[in-house]
């Protein structure tokens, strides 16, 4: 990708220069990430006042595919931002594309991945044959299916599953509607709780919460994480796990199988890729560790 000068760069830089007195060396390197950014605009068909928001989550994807680092993403969104507000206060675009843009998350810890070994262990470890049993089966169903929170799991409404087309509602962070696919398996679950469980644990009570406690009310975040730690250890799991786990493993064996990271952004709800990034590491080692395993030359 060739780097691509812009007489607005220049203009950004001396104004950069003018107010902050930043150092030859950081200018240089805003300079040399301006550059690259608008060679990959060029490319593209894009100019560099005209790139949008979407423009901007592509780079961001184009380079996690092509391994960069975050701390140099990170720096090259520092520099976009100051670019485009410097645009914007020049008049020269009407909104700063970098306004809902996160920074990636530095040093961040890797999450937990379950293998999708241990995952079948863990559905098939409640007891089917008691109410509680199988609404937990279903609930681990429906969580591995479409990487729901625990709030938008334990939350859910009857309404917010289309048995029929097979999706689920829901509303994550800034109550952001999201359509989600639940799958043959989780469907099957799903509507056997219905037909042999629901009824059970609700008793009398008339409610429209889908995965009801055994007093026939919305259950808590943390009794669901209790359920969860007890089927663990009748599945001998010996790692620690929580409903955010499941969530991990959602995307990362959704990656290990061939999606693509703006489809696992979409299904989690992420506003922005630099959130999903941190699946991208997760999937990368396991698919080196399978190569190793099964390759010949690995």
């Amino acid at each position: 990708m060739p780097a691509l000068d812009d007489p607005l760069i220049d203009r950004f830089l001396d104004a950069l220069w003018l107010e902050k007195g930043l150092s030859d060396n950081t200018r240089e390197a805003y300079r040399s990430d301006l550059a690259l950014f608008n060679g990959w605009l060029d490319e593209r068909g894009v100019r560099l006042a005209e790139a949008g928001r979407e423009v901007i989550l592509d780079h961001l994807a184009w380079r996690l595919a092509n391994d960069y680092k975050a701390r140099s993403t990170a720096r090259l969104l520092s520099g976009l931002r100051g670019f485009y507000r410097f645009l914007l206060r020049e008049g020269l675009i009407e909104v700063d594309p970098t306004l809902r843009v996160e920074m990636p998350r530095l040093g961040r810890p890797l999450p937990k991945a379950l293998s999708e070994a241990d995952v079948e262990a863990l559905l098939a470890a409640p007891d089917i044959g008691d109410p509680l049993g199988l609404r937990d089966r279903a609930m681990l169903e429906v969580l591995y299916a479409t990487g729901l929170r625990v709030t938008e799991l334990v939350s859910l409404r009857l309404e917010q599953i289309n048995p029929r087309q097979g999706v689920l509602r829901t509303f994550g962070k800034g109550n952001k509607e999201r359509l989600v696919p639940l799958g043959d398996e989780a469907m099957h679950w799903f509507e056997r709780y219905l037909r042999q469980g629901r009824g059970l644990l609700l008793g009398d009570k008339a409610s429209d919460v889908v995965f009801p406690s055994r007093r026939g009310e919305q259950m808590t975040r943390q009794t669901f994480w209790h359920r969860i730690k007890l089927h663990a250890r009748t599945a001998g799991i010996a790692s620690s796990i929580s409903p955010h786990t499941l969530r991990h493993a959602f995307a990362t064996h959704l990656l290990n199988h061939g999606a693509d990271l703006r489809t696992v952004q979409l299904l989690l709800g992420h506003t922005d890729l630099s959130t999903t990034q941190i699946y991208t590491h997760i999937a990368r080692a396991r698919l080196q560790e399978l190569h190793a395993k099964h390759h010949p030359r690995g």
